[in-house]
């Protein structure tokens, strides 16, 4: 005999055929103070973001941080090498001078700046997730064909499956689907 672990609920997934119908659905979704759920279409549909309340992405303050800290290792890398472990003056200029390694600098700004911006994608998007419970629904890739979902998370602190389902199916969900993870 196997074994089978019993699978617990992951989240209630509503499933849309049109845009208009779907763009106001997540509106209401907000306005109903959900906190743990997403959206999944077959297309880019502008404003989404915005009705649903999503903020502006928090990767540009990893990609500053990176910069900054180029900056800074650029400089101390040139400070440290230039004027106190080889000081060497050449052509009368000083020992150390922030106008003369400019391009390491720079370059190091650049450099860290990009591996602050990796860095933040990786964080923000919560990677590596090699699979993701919805990828287990039969029907999931609909959501990149013709179909729009609704998925509210039992995470969700206002999640109660039946009030939940009921609320999805006011707001004109056409199927209602429990995923388990």
């Amino acid at each position: 005999m196997a074994d089978e672990k019993k699978k617990a609920l992951y989240c209630l997934l509503a499933t849309f055929s049109k845009t208009p119908e779907f763009f106001e659905a997540t509106g209401k979704v907000r306005d109903a103070g959900f906190k743990k759920w997403d959206t999944f279409t077959p297309f880019p549909v502008h404003g989404l973001d915005a009705q649903m309340g999503v903020g502006r992405s928090k990767v540009p303050l990893f990609t500053f941080c990176g910069g900054v800290f180029g900056f800074c290792l650029g400089m101390l890398i040139t400070w440290y090498m230039n004027g106190l472990d080889y000081p060497l003056i050449v052509g009368g200029k000083p020992f150390w001078s922030p106008v003369y390694p400019f391009p390491v600098m720079y370059e190091l700004t650049i450099l860290n700046a990009a591996f602050g911006t990796l860095l933040g994608m990786f964080v923000m998007n919560m990677l590596p997730r090699h699979n993701h419970p919805l990828f287990e629904y039969k029907d999931f890739l609909r959501s990149s064909d013709d179909t729009f979902f609704i998925v509210i998370e039992t995470a969700d602190p206002k999640f109660k499956r039946e009030e939940t389902e009921a609320f999805l199916k006011e707001i004109g969900a056409e199927e209602i689907h429990a995923v388990e993870a």
